[in-house]
C-alpha cells in the first residue's frame, strides 16, 4: 500500500475511551510483532531543578510494576526469544519490544502494566542514581557531547531545549523519588500516549486484546505542550571549552522551524545538500548523531581538502523551533578560525548560487529511496508510524514527503541566505588542552 508516495502496510487508528490511541499495522508474512509505546512526554516538558526526569522515569518502568518484579519484564520478553529496549527525546519517549508473533501477548501485558502503575519504589531510585550518573559521566568524556550541551544553552535562554534530555549533573544528584513519581503520575497517562503494533498477527483479534487489556486503565496524563517561547536571537552568541581531548571541535547553530511550519522541506533540503541526508527520510539512519556523506558539500570542503576529520549538518525536527547545527572535527595541525571560514564559505555560496540541477536530483532519489526502504520489517513500521503520531501526525509524512519532492533550487538558495544569519548564530569551540585522548 502507498499513502502519497510512501509506501507502507494498511493502518487501521483507533481511540479507547480513556484516550489511548491505538495504531494497528498488520504484516502477514513478518514472523515477528513490534509492540511500541510512545509517550509525548520528554526533556520539554521538565523545568530547573527536575531536568533529566524523563530520562530517569524510561529507567524506572523497567524497575517494578504490580505484575512484574524487577527484572522480570526482560525475563519475560527474552524468554520467549524476544528484544526490548527504550529511548528518551526533547518531545517523547518510546517504549519497544519485539518478539516472535506467536508471543505478541507478552509485550501487551507488561504495556499495560506499567503505563500507570509503575511502582518506582524509593529504594529502585537510588539504585538508579548511579546508574544514571555513571551516563551522564560516560557522555561527559567525549568533547562532542559537551560541545552541543553548551550549544543548546547558548542557543536558548527560555525554552526547555536548552537542555540535554540526560538532565543536568545537579538535578541528577538531588533528584528525589517523590519528585520522579510526580512527574510520572502527572504526565505518563493513556491520554498522552500511543500504542504501535506492526509485524504478523491479526488486527481484529488484535484489537480485542489491546481493548481488554487497556480499557480498565484511567485516563490520566495532564496537557504537554511548552508555554515558554524562545525569544528571537539578537546578536552572536559565543562560547569557548576546553579538557582533555585529541582534536579541536567546532559546532555551529541557527535557530530553525517546528516540523510543521512551512519553511520545514527547503530547511530539510539545505541539510541534504550540506551534509549528505534529510533525517526523516534518510535510508538507514538511527535516531543518532547525522551520517557523514562523502558527497556532500560540507564533506567535500572540509575532509576532502584536509581541514576537518569529520564534517556535517543536522536538523532533527521537532515539535517546537529547534536549531540547525553544522559539526566539524578539525584535522592535525588545523586551527578552529581556518575551519570557521571554509564552513563560511560553503554557506556563502550556497545562499549565493544554491544547489546545483545534479545536487537536487541526488537529493530527491535520496528522499524516494529512504522512504521505499520506512518501512521495511515490523519494528522500522513501529518506528515511523509512532514518530510522525507523536510528534504531527500519521498524514503528516506523505504531505512532507510530497513537499519535499516540490522544493525548487530558489527556495534553497533563499532558505540559505535567511537561515544562516552570523548575527542570529550560536558558535562553541573546544580546544584540546594536551592532546591526552579522548
Amino acid at each position: 500500500m502507498s499513502v502519497a508516495g510512501v509506501p507502507r502496510p494498511p493502518v487501521t487508528r483507533f481511540t479507547l475511551p480513556n484516550g489511548l490511541g491505538v495504531v494497528l499495522a498488520p504484516i502477514p508474512a513478518s514472523p515477528t510483532a513490534s509492540v511500541w509505546v510512545w509517550y509525548r512526554v520528554g526533556s520539554k516538558n521538565e523545568r530547573p531543578g527536575i531536568t533529566g526526569a524523563s530520562h530517569w522515569v524510561e529507567h524506572m518502568l523497567f524497575e517494578g510494576s504490580p505484575r512484574y518484579a524487577k527484572g522480570e519484564m526482560d525475563r519475560a520478553v527474552v524468554s520467549v526469544g524476544g528484544e526490548l529496549n527504550a529511548f528518551t527525546d526533547t518531545d517523547f519517549t518510546a517504549y519497544l519490544t519485539t518478539v516472535p508473533r506467536e508471543h505478541l501477548d507478552v509485550p501487551l501485558d507488561i504495556e499495560s502494566d506499567r503505563m500507570t502503575r509503575a511502582l518506582i519504589s524509593d529504594e529502585e531510585v537510588a539504585r538508579e542514581r548511579t546508574v544514571i550518573h555513571s551516563e551522564r559521566e560516560g557522555a561527559e568524556n567525549w568533547p562532542e557531547f559537551r560541545v552541543e550541551e553548551e550549544l543548546y544553552q547558548l542557543a536558548f535562554r527560555v525554552h526547555p531545549y536548552r537542555w540535554d534530555a540526560l538532565g543536568r549533573r545537579e538535578d541528577i544528584e538531588r533528584m528525589s523519588a517523590a519528585e520522579l513519581r510526580e512527574y510520572y503520575r502527572r504526565f505518563y497517562g493513556t491520554r498522552n500516549a500511543i500504542l504501535v503494533v506492526a509485524g504478523g498477527f491479526e488486527p481484529s483479534r488484535t484489537a480485542v486484546r489491546i481493548r481488554e487489556r487497556f480499557s480498565a486503565l484511567p485516563a490520566g496524563g495532564d496537557d504537554v505542550k511548552v508555554g515558554e517561547v524562545e525569544p528571537p536571537a539578537r546578536g552572536e552568541r559565543r562560547s569557548e571549552l576546553t579538557g582533555p581531548g585529541t582534536t579541536p571541535h567546532l559546532e555551529m547553530g541557527w535557530r530553525a522551524p517546528a516540523l510543521d511550519d512551512p519553511a520545514t522541506p527547503a530547511t530539510m533540503i539545505v541539510d541534504a545538500i550540506l551534509g549528505g541526508e534529510t533525517r526523516p527520510f534518510a535510508a538507514g539512519s538511527g535516531w543518532g548523531r547525522a551520517a557523514e556523506h562523502p558527497s556532500a558539500r560540507l564533506y567535500r570542503a572540509l575532509v576532502d581538502s584536509g581541514l576537518a576529520v569529520r564534517a556535517t549538518s543536522d536538523w532533527r525536527p521537532r515539535v517546537y523551533p529547534g536549531l540547525f547545527t553544522i559539526h566539524a572535527q578539525a584535522a592535525a595541525g588545523v586551527r578552529l578560525d581556518r575551519l570557521e571560514r571554509a564552513i563560511d564559505a560553503v554557506l556563502e555560496r550556497l545562499g549565493r548560487s544554491g544547489p546545483t540541477v545534479s545536487e537536487l536530483n541526488d537529493v530527491r532519489a535520496k528522499i524516494r529511496r529512504g522512504a521505499l526502504l520506512a518501512y521495511e520489517g515490523a519494528s522500522r513500521t513501529a518506528f515511523r508510524l509512532g514518530y510522525f503520531s507523536v510528534v504531527r501526525s500519521p498524514e503528516y509524512e506523505g504531505r512532507l514527503f510530497r513537499a519535499l519532492l516540490r522544493v525548487k533550487a530558489n527556495e534553497v538558495r533563499e532558505r540559505a541566505r535567511s537561515l544562516f544569519v552570523d548575527e542570529a548564530r550560536a558558535v562553541v569551540r573546544f580546544e584540546p588542552l594536551d592532546g591526552r585522548p579522548e
